[in-house]
């Protein structure tokens, strides 16, 4: 098969959320706890200050008002159904793995009753603008991590739902490789659905401000997907859990060749050290990351030389439409690039084959035109 003709699965598009679509259905004592990004457009928002406040009360009420249609109108790109189809018809897209982009603000919230409902209200509304509407789309259903009982409460939910994947931050509160989670573990390897964690999610992203900071904050913020994978790896929750996928959404996916290497050199060089390496794994730790690791990039030609070392089946492509460091409206031209010299096996397993199996989409369908 050519590679301009490779059918694709993009396994990281999102949708632009409305901007009052959580504090339109809130309880109004909750509504001030919503981070600034999840709320409609204020004075305090970066989305008024799009169109020029720099303090409150520079905007009045009209100009708030046309904020706020400017952003409703621009959603309609990423929730109209006619919408995406058009665009995955120009791109040659034959399924698509959806995550929120102002919900990936939701763990920033320090109330778990408020973030749970802000959870659901998420993924009800997800479920029915787009995962229930066509086979082409699987949605990840936010879950709240605040405690356990409600976070396994808002698995099973979304799982009989129909929902395609469960997301969690990408850092725990505590790490994740606390024995508090081990039912959390339980609980989702039981609904076969893979876990995604997208970049940033769960943390604070402003690591450093001043000279260069813009883009070294980006690399701190996918700086933590090693970390969380490790952690998951050394902790012994892939070993026990050997039925769960973790997918680290917009992180790039060249740290697990590095991750791998420097994971087996250190657990190898420290068992020397009586008590130092707990749990003593079966298997060296790149072992379980090359069974159940996967990271998502646009672009990442450091991950795709890996393949030989790594296998193929830790990366995986998306779009990342509509954000502008995707592909979009270049996708076809960028996979053919970064496949070339890869067999054909590998190529379909980066940009179709992987994220088929991991969501769980109906192959037959997805090949038929859109």
């Amino acid at each position: 098969m050519k590679r301009d003709a490779l059918p694709l699965i993009s396994a990281d598009s999102h949708v632009e959320e409305p901007p009052g679509l959580w504090y339109d259905d809130l309880p109004e004592k909750i509504r001030d706890q919503l981070p600034p990004e999840m709320r409609p457009t204020d004075s305090e928002t970066q989305f008024a200050l799009r169109v020029g406040a720099t303090k409150d009360g520079e905007l009045s009420a009209a100009e708030l008002e046309g904020e706020r249609h400017r952003q409703e109108v621009a959603s309609m790109g990423t929730t109209s159904l006619e919408a995406r189809f058009k665009v995955m018809r120009e791109e040659g897209i034959a399924g698509e793995c959806i995550y929120p982009t102002k919900g990936l603000y939701l763990w920033n919230m320090e109330d778990p009753k408020a973030g749970a409902l802000c959870a659901r209200i998420y993924n009800d509304w997800m479920y029915d603008l787009l995962e229930a509407r066509s086979e082409r789309f699987r949605c990840a259903a936010m879950i709240p991590t605040w405690n356990v009982e409600d976070a396994i409460a808002e698995v099973q939910r979304s799982a009989a739902m129909g929902m395609g994947a469960l997301l969690l931050p990408i850092v725990g509160t505590p790490p994740f490789n606390h024995k508090q989670w081990e039912p959390l573990w339980s609980a989702i390897g039981e609904t076969g659905l893979p876990v995604v964690m997208h970049q940033g999610s769960g943390h604070d992203m402003l690591f450093y401000r001043g000279r260069g900071a813009a883009v070294a904050n980006l690399l701190a913020t996918q700086s933590m997907a090693p970390r969380t994978a490790g952690l998951l790896a050394t902790s012994g929750v892939l070993e026990n859990h050997p039925e769960l996928h973790f997918v680290f959404v917009e992180t790039n996916a060249a740290w697990i060749s590095w991750a791998m290497g420097t994971l087996d050199h250190y657990d190898d060089s420290f068992r020397q050290y009586v008590g130092w390496v707990r749990p003593e794994l079966k298997e060296p730790p790149s072992f379980y990351l090359k069974r159940q690791i996967h990271g998502t990039f646009q672009k990442d030609d450091v991950a795709v030389a890996m393949v030989p070392f790594t296998g193929a089946a830790v990366a995986l492509w998306g779009s990342d439409y509509p954000h502008s460091e995707g592909t979009y409206p270049h996708s076809r031209k960028i996979v053919a690039k970064f496949t070339e010299n890869l067999s054909p096996e590998d190529a379909k397993a980066i940009v179709f084959d992987t994220a088929a199996d991991l969501f769980k989409f109906d192959r037959e369908k997805l090949l038929q035109p859109l």
